[in-house]
């Protein structure tokens, strides 16, 4: 059985304390608006309009170290981190059930997350 995936967007991790203010910097580096405020109510996580190609940027605020990691979002979760995994990846936490934090061989941190269908992104990868 197949499976589809596709580069979603990049997220800003930011060791904050003021993400608004975070934002408002990112908002005006990148020329995109802020167009969901504290995204799922959690008080750690600012959503931008579609960034070129319809990519998903946000800001996230972080205890780790700041960094930019990006999403790959699939129509098969398990079927990706496997597909990845086989490429040399590693599973690193499993978050609120629903997507995957991995680190590729280079030691960059990404995330898999479920496949946004309605996005304007660009046609998924289909794999085998």
């Amino acid at each position: 059985m197949s499976h589809r995936s596709r580069l979603a967007g990049f997220i800003i991790d930011s060791q904050v304390d003021d993400l608004p203010a975070a934002s408002a910097f990112w908002s005006a580096a990148l020329g995109l608006k802020v167009t969901d405020p504290d995204d799922g109510g959690l008080g750690i996580y600012d959503k931008f309009e579609p960034g070129p190609g319809g990519l998903h940027i946000e800001v996230q605020k972080v205890t780790h170290e700041a960094r930019v990691h990006l999403d790959i979002e699939t129509d098969d979760i398990d079927a990706e981190v496997a597909r990845l995994e086989a490429l040399g990846a590693k599973r690193v936490q499993h978050v609120r059930n629903r997507w995957w934090v991995m680190e590729a061989p280079t030691g960059h941190r990404f995330c898999v997350v479920p496949m946004n269908e309605d996005s304007k992104r660009a046609k998924p990868n289909r794999w085998p």
